[in-house]
């Protein structure tokens, strides 16, 4: 998938150094950091290939796909501070090395040069889906906020949440690459339904994680979103299937959680009992079934671009898609 737009990517990443740079010298430092953590750059290399899917190769896509991986990493930054979180990527996190204010600050730089780039594409179109993101990314977070440390939290909430936070950015990307093409609104719907799935896949994928795998794996704490209060899939299908007893287990280790939480500026603690709630997650399928239900969105992103002729952006997307749930960080 990411072989065939190498030359591209790595005009990319150029351009997100560049626009990274400050004259404030601390901004420019954070911004290096964050970026040269890496990440797997899924935005950008998508809109690059639906770009290429709807015919277009040209110079634009390159500053919207910076754009969007900028205001990317912007959230990221910003949902550090929030979860007061350590490690990123597996190495420190920007508010863990320059502190709170500092790294809320050049998140905001982030989104002003990311906001910049759009404005200088001058698609009125993207600027759209650009801003409906930005919107949707920070109702997302803040709903999630809203339910941490519940057990009544249902799936259907949890799934408006993903999709805010996760699915809408990737399906925007998805749509401008459509955009850049000049296709029918019927074919960017299409793409973008098709990022909508994929990033659906990709959160499930993401939550599964959390309950199967060590942090060396990972690059963050294991039981993470536990310990953050985060009532995530696998943890929702359980709390379905377990018996009262165990109910009750989980309720406390949340309990327990939330108190950590409320510590000031500590990152919290995976909870004393994780290891239990992961046994039970485990004898209920709770991980089991949410990769089940990953797959099943991943089935559903590449019949959203089956009508598509095919080709290698085309066999590049399927594969981006499989990607998404095959991947073990």
């Amino acid at each position: 998938m990411f072989e065939r737009i190498s030359e591209p990517l790595a005009l990319v990443e150029k351009a997100l150094h560049e626009q990274s740079v400050s004259g404030v010298k601390l901004i420019s430092t954070l911004g290096d950091h964050v970026l040269s953590a890496g990440g797997k750059r899924l935005r950008p290399a998508l809109l690059l290939l639906a770009a290429e899917l709807c015919g277009y190769t040209g110079p634009r896509r390159i500053g919207v796909a910076a754009a969007i991986e900028l205001l990317h990493t912007a959230t990221l930054i910003h949902d550090d501070v929030v979860d007061m979180a350590s490690l990123r990527r597996g190495q420190p996190s920007a508010n863990s090395v320059w502190g709170n204010r500092r790294a809320v600050l050049a998140g905001d730089f982030l989104y002003a040069r990311a906001s910049a780039m759009i404005l200088e594409d001058g698609d009125a179109e993207i600027l759209e889906i650009f801003a409906r993101s930005i919107q949707s990314m920070a109702e997302g977070e803040l709903l999630q906020l809203e339910g941490s440390f519940e057990t009544d939290v249902t799936e259907t909430q949890y799934f408006d949440i993903i999709e805010r936070k996760s699915a809408v950015l990737l399906a925007g990307a998805c749509e401008a690459g459509a955009i850049l093409g000049g296709v029918t609104r019927a074919e960017r719907r299409r793409l973008s339904d098709y990022g909508r799935f994929l990033g659906l896949a990709f959160q499930l994928k993401d939550d599964a994680l959390d309950y199967d795998t060590h942090s060396s794996v990972l690059g963050k704490r294991r039981y993470a979103d536990l310990a953050e209060g985060k009532v995530t899939l696998p943890l929702l299908l359980t709390l379905k299937r377990c018996s009262s007893s165990e109910a009750e287990q989980i309720a406390a280790v949340l309990k327990q959680a939330a108190k950590n939480d409320a510590l000031p500026s500590v990152e919290a603690e995976a909870p004393s009992g994780s290891d239990e709630v992961a046994e039970i997650v485990s004898r209920n399928r709770g991980v089991e079934d949410t990769l089940r239900r990953a797959d099943h969105y991943v089935a559903r992103a590449s019949e959203a671009i089956a009508a598509f002729p095919d080709g290698p952006a085309k066999q590049a997307l399927v594969a981006a898609a499989a990607f998404a749930v095959a991947r073990d960080r």
